[in-house]
């Protein structure tokens, strides 16, 4: 079947922002003003089409990231809600990585909340054009050049007005449109269209000082607009939509909109933008891999002609259909049940059905070119990161990186019944999301579930009673502790064993030190003279890194360090990869002792908005927390707390928040770093391990 919309004509891209900033309430209009929905759902009401999830429809927040596609003005735009809370941060990461641009929505009451901030470093990551619309502009307290000069100063970007608006709070009627000179309103009703007009006489001052800043600013980072400029010629319509796309697709600046997506007011000027500024497959770079086998780096380009390539970036269990793998096509064409080859797992694959998304409902289709993003059935080996390619041109591309979970909690099932089937519903959850883990902890003989947080483990949980059918009991949250070690040390590793015929013979001598911070787990060999046979290295930190997934302080993961394999002993008979895994098993255990092993324990950064009335309340409450105040901002009649507070103290923070300001506080929260955790606490956390374990 052949391709029904010519590449220059897609757009794929993400709507990513802070929690309650209305990017699900934006794209619901995006879909009604597009034709892809005949009427508006509300995330109030529990209709949005994309928080289809029940979890997502009870709470009133967006929980996984939704797919679809609409048509506007002759083109196709592929589009992915994303959720805003911090716990489902992996949503966002993984559609970053896919997409070719982003509209983040900012609230214009709060302006750059902390959740934005991630997610404009997760698209800065990604090299990921963007434009932005300020939302909310009809609610009391917004402004939106209080939210420009935030998006300025905290995320250090380069935001260009190409809208102002006409009014503010509940006097906000429209938009003037900078680049073409004219206003536009919005009249009340979903079904009228908005109304265009000459700009209005009181704000034909504002609007000329602001085009001329907007040409002047564009003109700084495009040399093609700055001729103009300089020369003195008057700037045309194309002329600077041209530049301002220039300098989108480079990111060296972003367009910013306005509009109250509720009331149905500046969406449709948004999809103007989406089309005119933001890239299609071909404006971004060529993808690039490296061969599966050779290691040679391999490119494709955006193009049907290209031999097949494509990235695995979400798995879904689906209880109609089965297994589904959403995959973006960078290259090439596919139909179904053709074969390909998943190069991460070195394993073939068959498309059975092709499917075009539209949040959980479905659309066959038979053929993915270049620039598709879509969803198949039969992929039994491909999981999230996988590549997927032609069988004869093979390449692997960059796999996505997940953060580690930061809050565990026990699991066990109910009855017996439930206990048969926990096991194959929790792998199939730990498909879906790379940030939830589980494992089996020997010491206690519990299953653990770990996860970002508290709420990604409750709507877990409640996914496992409503579609797994599993009734399981959850233990309290506990925090996911780390250790690393703060110098020095060597030590040496000698398994010997004799037992008559055959022994086992390894002795390994290794030096650890500390790394920075967030910098992982470095093996380097440096061994000399073939003291330790070449087939010997792998076993020994094989050996190595599975001793540093138990600690010696309170059993948890060993993070940050380097280990050194300085030298060692063989035995011409007896030694085996048996014997020099266990070997450096003893080594790394012996170091870690002698190296000043330190816990450390997740820190988050919190923003709290409080009255002003409660301030002193919530101050004196993060004090009495281990928490660190880092800055207060005022902002009306609330101040905007920023802090640094140990995970391990925030459980129930909620509550207690509201029972300190009535109810009229509210705060977001999310992972910052981890840090050295305080000797008392240490011996509280290591004796109460301890004391689990033996019960």
């Amino acid at each position: 079947m052949p391709r029904q919309q010519s590449i220059e004509r897609v757009r794929n891209i993400g709507i990513i922002a802070h929690i309650d900033a209305g990017k699900t309430t934006v794209t619901e209009r995006v879909l009604y003003y597009t034709g892809r929905t005949y009427k508006l759902g509300e995330v109030h009401e529990g209709t949005a089409v994309m928080d289809w999830m029940v979890q997502e429809r009870e709470r009133g927040i967006t929980i996984t990231a939704a797919a679809t596609t609409a048509e506007w003005n002759g083109h196709q735009i592929n589009i992915i809600d994303t959720p805003g809370h911090v716990d489902f941060t992996v949503e966002v990461e993984r559609c970053l990585r896919v997409l070719d641009g982003g509209v983040v929505i900012f609230d214009a009451v709060h302006g750059v909340e902390p959740q934005s901030e991630t997610v404009w470093r997760q698209a800065d990551r990604y090299k990921v054009p963007r434009i932005c619309f300020v939302n909310k502009m009809d609610r009391i307290g917004a402004d939106f050049w209080r939210t420009i000069d935030m998006i300025a100063e905290r995320l250090e970007a380069r935001p260009l007005a190409i809208q102002i608006p006409m009014g503010t709070e509940d006097k906000f009627e429209g938009v003037i449109d900078l680049i073409e000179e004219k206003a536009w309103t919005f009249p009340p009703g979903k079904e009228v269209d908005p109304v265009s007009s000459p700009i209005p006489a009181e704000s034909a001052e504002d609007a000329a000082k602001y085009r001329e800043l907007l040409i002047e600013k564009t003109a700084e980072v495009d040399d093609q607009l700055m001729i103009s400029y300089v020369e003195g010629h008057e700037v045309t319509v194309t002329e600077l939509k041209k530049a301002l796309r220039r300098a989108t697709l480079a990111s060296l600046a972003t367009p910013v909109m306005c509009g109250a997506a509720l009331r149905n007011k500046g969406v449709r000027p948004l999809l103007d933008a989406v089309i005119d500024y933001l890239p299609s497959p071909i404006d971004v770079p060529a993808i690039a891999g490296n061969h599966p086998k050779t290691g040679d780096v391999e490119e494709r380009t955006a193009d049907d002609g290209e031999p097949f390539c494509a990235l695995a970036f979400k798995i879904v269990s689906d209880p109609y259909v089965g297994r589904l793998a959403y995959f973006r096509v960078y290259s090439g064409h596919a139909s179904e049940g053709d074969a390909l080859l998943n190069s991460t797992q070195g394993e073939k694959e068959r498309f059975g059905r092709l499917l075009r998304m539209h949040a959980n409902s479905r659309e066959d289709i038979t053929d993915v070119y270049a620039g598709d993003i879509a969803a198949a059935i039969g992929l039994k080996e491909t999981f999230t990161g996988d590549t997927l390619c032609d069988l004869d041109k093979p390449i692997l591309l960059e796999s996505i990186r997940f953060p580690d979970p930061v809050v565990s909690r026990s699991i066990e099932p109910k009855t017996k019944e439930d206990q048969d089937r926990l096991g194959e519903s929790l792998r199939r959850l730990s498909e879906e999301d790379p940030t939830f883990v589980t494992h089996y902890d020997d010491e206690t003989g519990q299953t653990i579930i770990s996860g970002m947080g508290e709420l990604h483990l409750e709507v877990i949980a409640d996914r496992l009673v409503r579609e797994f059918r599993v009734e399981a009991n959850i233990g309290r949250p506990e925090v996911a502790y780390k250790e690393t070690i703060t110098r020095e040390a060597a030590a040496e590793g000698r398994f010997v064993r004799q037992t008559g015929g055959h022994g086992q013979f390894g002795v390994v001598n290794i030096e650890i030190r500390p790394r920075d911070r967030g910098a992982g787990i470095e093996f380097i060999d440096q061994t000399r003279g073939g003291s330790v046979p070449k087939e010997f290295i792998k076993p020994i930190e094989t050996g190595i890194r599975q001793a540093l997934q138990t600690g010696i302080i309170g059993g948890y993961t060993v993070i940050d360090i380097s280990i050194s394999l300085i030298d060692g002993q063989a035995h011409a008979v007896d030694s085996s990869e048996i014997a020099f895994r266990n070997a450096g098993m003893l080594a790394i255990r012996g170091a870690l002792s002698r190296a000043e092993t330190i816990l450390l324990e997740p820190i988050m950064r919190l923003e709290i908005s409080a009255p002003d009335e409660s301030f002193g309340d919530v101050l004196g409450d993060i004090n009495s927390r281990r928490g660190q105040v880092i800055g207060v901002e005022p902002r009306g009649k609330l101040q905007i707390i920023r802090a640094l507070l140990p995970l391990a103290e925030s459980f129930g923070y909620t509550t207690d928040l509201r029972s300190l300001s009535q109810g009229r506080a509210s705060f977001s929260m999310e992972f910052e770093h981890y840090a050295p955790v305080p000797k008392e606490v240490t011996e509280k956390v290591t004796v109460g391990r301890v004391a689990t374990a033996k019960a």
